[in-house]
C-alpha cells in the first residue's frame, strides 16, 4: 500500500506563501503523516512560452495524479484582486477528469493564502480558493478558535485558513502564523488519518 501523504501545493511568487506551505507540511509531519510539497508554474499571455519540466530550484510541479492520490489538500496562493493566482487557477481548471470520476470526493482540505496589505482580500482569496474544493466534493477545514494564536495575531490569521500580512517588505511570517499553518497541517492529516480507518473498517 502506498504511504498517505498531504498535497501541500501552493504558487509563491515573492516567497511568502512558500514558507507557509513549509510550515503547513512541517504541521502534517509533525501529526505524523507524510507531506508533499508541490508547487505550479507561472502562466504567460504569450502562448508559446513554456516551462521546463522541472523547475531550477524550489519545489518540483504538481501532476494531476499526485492531486489524483493524496489524502488531504492544502492548497496555498497569494491574493490577486481578491483571488487565487492565475497559475493556482489555471492548474485546477484542469482537473475536470478528476471531478467527473469523484476522485477527490471526501478528502479533507484547506486553504492558505498571503498579502502585502493588511486588508488586501485575505478572506476573500481564501473562501473563493474553496469554490473549486467544493465542487470536487473535497471536505473544507478552518482554523477553530481553540488555536490561540488566531485571537493573539496582529498580522494575519482567519478561521477560514491561515494567512500572512508580507508587507511591502516582505515581511518574515509570524510566529502566530507560524503556529496557524502547522495548526492547519495537523488538522488535515488527523482528519485524513480518522478518515483512512474509517473507510478501512468497513464503516457506513
Amino acid at each position: 500500500m502506498d504511504t498517505p501523504y498531504i498535497l501541500v501545493l501552493y504558487y509563491s511568487r515573492n516567497g511568502s506563501v512558500a514558507a507557509m506551505a513549509r510550515e503547513v507540511a512541517r504541521g502534517v509531519e509533525m501529526a505524523g503523516m507524510a507531506a508533499k510539497l508541490r508547487t505550479v508554474p507561472p502562466v504567460s499571455p504569450v502562448c508559446e512560452a513554456t516551462a521546463p519540466d522541472i523547475p531550477a530550484e524550489g519545489d518540483i510541479y504538481c501532476t494531476v495524479d499526485e492531486l489524483e492520490h493524496c489524502a488531504g489538500l492544502a492548497l496555498g496562493s497569494p491574493t490577486r484582486f481578491g483571488n487565487m493566482a492565475a497559475p493556482l487557477k489555471y492548474f485546477l481548471d484542469g482537473t475536470s477528469d478528476l471531478w467527473m470520476n469523484g476522485q477527490l470526493i471526501n478528502k479533507p482540505a484547506g486553504v492558505f493564502t498571503s498579502t502585502a496589505s493588511l486588508h488586501g482580500g485575505q478572506e476573500s482569496t481564501l473562501l473563493s480558493m474553496m469554490l473549486p474544493l467544493l465542487h470536487q466534493g473535497m471536505v473544507i477545514l478552518g482554523v477553530p478558535y481553540s488555536e490561540t494564536a488566531l485571537t493573539t495575531t496582529r498580522a494575519g490569521g482567519t478561521p477560514y485558513g491561515p494567512s500572512h500580512h508580507a508587507g511591502t517588505d516582505n515581511a518574515p511570517l509570524t510566529n502566530d502564523e507560524i503556529a496557524l499553518c502547522k495548526a492547519l497541517g495537523k488538522r488535515l492529516a488527523a482528519t485524513a488519518a480518522k478518515l483512512a480507518s474509517h473507510q478501512s473498517s468497513g464503516a457506513q
